[in-house]
């Protein structure tokens, strides 16, 4: 006779490991992401320039 393994229902709940691994990619993201908006502004703007000086 064959015995019928129980699982646990997964009811939308991740454990503590996920979470944590989940949490080792956010923190480089969240982090890096004001420093990569600066210098993308940086930028923009440094071409805005650029292109003023060209047209003169």
């Amino acid at each position: 006779m064959r015995r019928k393994i129980k699982r646990k229902k997964n009811d939308g709940r991740g454990n503590i490991a996920e979470f944590f691994l989940e949490m080792l990619f956010w923190i480089p993201e969240l982090l890096l992401f004001p420093i990569r908006m600066v210098v993308w502004l940086m930028r923009g703007i440094g071409k805005i320039i650029k292109d003023i000086f060209d047209i003169v």
